[in-house]
């Protein structure tokens, strides 16, 4: 595939390309990351008074099936973006901006993905299904909380689409020109970074398989464009969709308007549904891959 606009994207990440600075640089964002959560933590216990106000809390964000739980989790990935910028800026000498791309045609194609993608999303609801919805928030709950939701989702895609395509993607290819390497590798480490069989059980792997494809795809989408907004733009309706509006029944479901009555461990009936999804998210990256390249 012709990656014409991939090369200007990685320039800035070609003078210090070295193997070991991406190495310090990867272990320095996820460290502040994990530091952004203890301070998170130590915030909380500090107004709840101590440790022992601590650990409610601590077993709320664990299910994050409350609004105030789950809003709490998209507030820790900010840490997550700014060890992305940090390590960017302090061992590889480049400009914070580098990790996004020309900010105009980033803020364009982000909405056109988004709009592309609600299209879609849209459309799949016709698709015929016994699967009953539940109301989750009463309406006027729901909505109060959708300006800081929808801040918090903006912040959790945009942490994870500057670490894994903008900065992983960025330096592995600065030093790698195989797409195997620095588009599969960065959607491997994201897609294992979902692993979590204690929650999804059986269906765990599958799971890590459908975020596997998703991180190829935003990976393609930055590639072609020569800036993360596509993936970003994707990567925030489909969150917004499943964060926000339904999700399944159990974490990670605090701020949803409706659930769909399953646990996340059914895996004869999740299992259809998860194919579904992936099937549903490549016909959303083709047609954004079209909009934002025609």
């Amino acid at each position: 595939m012709p990656y014409a606009a991939h090369d200007a994207f990685i320039a800035p990440a070609k003078g210090y390309p070295q193997i070991w600075r991406f190495v310090v640089g990867l272990g320095l964002a996820i460290a502040v990351y994990a530091l952004g959560i203890f301070a998170l933590m130590g915030l909380i216990a500090l107004f709840n008074g101590g440790l022992s106000g601590l650990q409610p809390w601590m077993q709320r964000i664990q299910v994050a099936d409350t609004p105030t739980a789950t809003l709490l989790i998209l507030g820790t990935f900010v840490g997550m973006g700014g060890g992305a910028m940090l390590a960017t800026k302090l061992l590889h000498k480049r400009p914070i901006a580098s990790l996004f791309g020309p900010f105009a045609t980033l803020q364009r194609q982000f909405l056109i993905a988004v709009g592309v993608a609600a299209i879609v999303f849209a459309a799949s609801m016709l698709i015929p299904t016994d699967l009953m919805l539940q109301s989750n928030l009463e309406l006027a709950i729901w909505a109060s909380f959708m300006p800081l939701a929808l801040v918090g989702v903006l912040i959790q895609t945009g942490a994870e689409e500057i670490l894994f395509r903008g900065y992983i993607q960025q330096q592995l290819a600065a030093r790698f020109s195989n797409p195997i390497i620095w588009m599969v590798l960065p959607s491997v480490l994201f897609a294992l970074a979902h692993l979590d069989p204690t929650t999804y059980g059986p269906n765990a792997w599958l799971i890590v398989a459908a975020t596997g494809l998703f991180g190829i795809l935003a990976a393609d989408l930055t590639a072609k464009t020569g800036n993360i907004g596509a993936a970003w733009g994707l990567h925030f309706a489909n969150n917004v969709l499943a964060l926000l509006l339904i999700s399944l029944d159990g974490p990670l479901s605090g701020l949803a308007l409706y659930v769909i009555p399953i646990s996340v461990t059914s895996a004869d009936i999740l299992r259809p549904l998860i194919y579904m999804d992936m099937g549903i998210t490549f016909t959303a990256w083709a047609a954004i891959r079209y909009a934002v390249t025609r």
